[in-house]
């Protein structure tokens, strides 16, 4: 049985460090963001700075891991046997579940799905406790820190309301006092809001960032706790003068100052109070078999009261996680992929929205705009007029450069959020309160966003839904944390050893399946034959460059009408579900081109108005033949699913005609555009009346089937409209070459947009 245990603790270090990944992770939206977003500092300089933050933060932390051994359940209610069973489910379940939310892009909180994994877990183990000796399951209080229980709940109902609150109400005050304009303000007041920010990142690195650091005495931490007030006001006269030398004298941008300060003390202090979400629960596993080992006693009846005590990690182990965090933070593609996921719903203007809207971010939205009209009639018109001048944002020229690559929002934003987020953990901190460090940066990020009126009529439902979304995710997470871990405990119980074994088999199974699945959505972002935006000038440039896209889309329009005749033909739903996805795609991706119109028009002069209605005709046919295919699918799907007559073997055999037709048709645009050979499109283009001719004598043959022998309504209806609409794809196709048939000129060089 001891060989089994050594196992365990084994198959738990390979967890933690698993688990370091996946939380890493996740948790680098925390400290990432403001940076990445503002674009203050280069990418490279950004995670430098996080990486030193983590480095550092991690390496003194050891004061933190009691959190897994003692703060949410009674260690001496346990046994030896018993807690490494817990430990077992939890970071199963941690893994598991934080790994899950990475691939799917949501950020949740590190801290509670730790602290409901280990409270799942001991509940799970307390009731088997119980039953087994015939105890009443009241005593169930004997074994929970309930009172933990109740104020972690407490914390995210609090860091919800509390950060979106207090992020809006100082970004808020920043932008009327700072306006866009800010680099223009006088530098006292640049170097002022420097001093409040610098000082409020100093109070968060001092009271969070050390507390629980060994390196830092407890007489340290009392002096820095009793003069709270001096250091502060210290602080903040020290910081202002800094922030104006650094300003007016080495005319260094103080704001670049402020988000490289304020992400390297996130990053410290989610390494110094995270790490223990990662590598606590390992690391109480393994004191608590050393502990065991030497006590002689059999694993059932040895009392974890050794967990009750304050046992310092060893600094070799915090240096390995430290290390494996700041690796992550460099090649994970997940991580940045969470990343993104914050940084578009507090993104200034449009963006391609993630989410999409429902009935309650419509209702909140509805009612936000009658209070914007009711608060703004009465409010004097001079004051509305002072106050929106202040949000009135500069006008950039907008082009290939400029559009896709402007910052999500501007550094005073970033510096707000950095700021806020510091001194609300801080706060918390020094009065005890369990806020999630996830909570607040996310939550302040999005009240800045409201605040600054990122949120525009176009893109309001489609933001507050992704954050209803966010905070629904969490609360989910804190019930399957539970819910999970409690199960797992269950399992293991049955036979430890099999059980272990085929958990942490699934475990494996699971994270591969996860990272192929991830892998596999990154390549379809990349994948050859998306479509591409146009950023011509000329209507030469645009026949050039949008060429790639009609071959792409003919290619994959031959492969999606082929895969439904298929599926009719083999009464295959499986077949047509997929097709829905490859047509789904196809059409979103027209929607997406469909979007840039605005700005492709942006960027022309007067003189190329021609290309930008060239450019609409292109995408308004492109569209005409997704939605042909999209229906056309559905109406397949509908007829199959519902279980009616299968379409008679004269009729497939006519639908197959016309798709052999079609195949050649397709084949021979894709090769013309994918070879810019522009002159054969007349060729294609002449066989337009055979085509529709051929689909009206199906038509007609169906209707004097029809009349004659056929005897299925639904049948009739499914084959007449999918020749009609069958129609209407070969006249969107039809017309679309003929566009560029008649716009071509190959005597014309394709003139481009200049980089500005």
């Amino acid at each position: 049985m001891d060989n089994l245990y050594l196992l365990m603790i084994i198959a738990l270090a390979f967890l933690a460090i698993a688990d370091l990944v996946v939380g890493v992770s996740n948790d680098a939206v925390n400290f990432l963001n403001s940076a990445i977003g503002s674009k203050a500092i280069s990418f490279k300089t950004i995670m430098i700075v996080a990486s030193l933050g983590i480095a550092i933060g991690a390496i003194f932390s050891s004061g933190m891991m009691e959190v897994a051994r003692k703060g949410i359940f009674h260690p001496g209610e346990f046994m030896f046997a018993e807690i490494m069973v817990i430990f077992m489910a939890v970071m199963i379940t941690d893994i598991l579940l934080l790994d899950f939310f990475n691939t799917v892009g949501m950020p949740t909180s590190t801290t509670v799905s730790i602290v409901f994994e280990l409270l799942g877990a001991s509940v799970a183990m307390s009731f088997i406790k119980i039953a087994s000796s015939g105890g009443d399951y009241i005593d169930i209080y004997n074994y929970i820190n309930t009172s933990k229980a109740t104020e972690i709940i407490m914390g995210i109902l609090l860091s919800v309301v509390i950060a979106f609150s207090v992020g809006a109400l100082v970004q808020y005050v920043s932008r009327i006092l700072l306006s866009f304009d800010f680099r223009k303000k006088a530098k006292v007041f640049g170097a002022l809001f420097g001093g409040i920010a610098l000082t409020a990142i100093t109070y968060f690195i001092l009271i969070k960032g050390l507390k629980g650091a060994t390196f830092v005495s407890d007489d340290v931490i009392v002096y820095i706790q009793n003069n709270t007030s001096t250091i502060i006001i210290g602080s903040l006269v020290l910081w202002t003068l800094l922030s104006y030398i650094i300003s007016v004298v080495l005319k260094y941008d103080v704001y670049k100052l402020i988000i490289i300060v304020g992400t390297f003390a996130l990053a410290l202090a989610f390494a110094g109070n995270d790490l223990v979400n990662f590598i606590g629960v390992p690391i109480a596993a393994w004191q608590s078999f050393e502990a065991w080992q030497a006590s002689g006693i059999p694993a059932n009846e040895f009392s974890m009261t050794v967990l009750a005590e304050k046992v310092p990690t060893p600094t070799i182990l915090l240096f390995v996680a430290g290390m494996v965090m700041v690796l992550t933070l460099w090649f994970s593609k997940k991580a940045r992929y969470v990343t993104q996921t914050e940084i578009n719903l507090s993104r200034e203007g449009e963006s391609k929205e993630r989410f999409q809207p429902n009935f309650l971010s419509r209702g909140i939205v509805r009612s936000a705009m009658m209070l914007s009209a009711v608060t703004t009639a009465l409010m004097p018109k001079a004051l509305q007029e002072k106050i929106d001048a202040k949000f009135k944002k500069p006008v950039i020229a907008l082009s290939k450069d400029k559009t896709f690559e402007m910052p999500a929002f501007d550094m005073v934003r970033a510096s707000v959020n950095l700021m806020v987020a510091g001194v609300l953990i801080s706060l918390a901190t020094s009065y005890k309160l369990p806020l999630s460090t996830t909570y607040v940066t996310f939550m302040v990020a999005m009240g800045s966003s409201l605040a600054d009126r990122a949120w525009g009529a176009e893109s309001a439902v489609y933001r507050v839904a992704g954050v209803l979304n966010v905070i629904g995710g969490w609360f989910f997470t804190a019930i399957i944390a539970f819910v999970s871990a409690a199960v797992i405990v269950a399992l293991i119980n049955i036979h430890v050893p099999s059980m272990v074994a085929i958990l942490l088999l699934i475990a494996i199974l699971l994270l591969v399946r996860n990272y192929i699945s991830h892998n596999k959505k990154s390549k379809e972002i990349r994948a050859e034959d998306s479509l591409r935006k146009a950023e011509s000038s000329s209507i030469q440039g645009v026949i050039e460059e949008s060429a790639d896209n009609i071959s792409n889309v003919a290619k994959r329009s031959n492969k999606i009408y082929t895969h439904i005749i298929d599926g009719l033909a083999k009464q295959d739903l499986e077949l047509l579900k997929k097709n829905k996805k490859g047509v789904g795609k196809l059409s979103d991706e027209i929607d997406e081109l469909r979007d840039h119109i605005f700005y492709f028009i942006k960027n022309l002069d007067e003189a190329s108005v021609g290309a930008s209605n060239l450019y609409i005709n292109i995408l308004g046919y492109l569209q005409d033949m997704a939605q042909s295919l999209e229906y056309l699918n559905k109406i397949s799907h509908k007829h199959i699913h519902n279980n009616h007559k299968k379409l008679k073997y004269n009729q497939i055999k006519e639908l197959k005609e016309i798709d052999l037709e079609l195949q050649k048709l397709l084949s021979a645009t894709k090769a013309a555009f994918e070879t810019r050979s522009f002159e054969r499109i007349g060729v294609i283009f002449a066989s337009k009346q055979e085509l529709l001719d051929m689909v009206s004598q199906k038509i007609e043959k169906q209707i004097a089937r029809t009349r004659t022998e056929e005897s299925s309504p639904k049948n009739t209806t499914l084959y007449f409209t999918f020749l009609l609409e069958t129609k209407d794809f070969i006249n969107a196709t039809m017309n679309l070459l003929e566009l560029y048939y008649n716009e071509h000129d190959s005597t014309v060089t394709p003139a481009k947009l200049e980089v500005q």
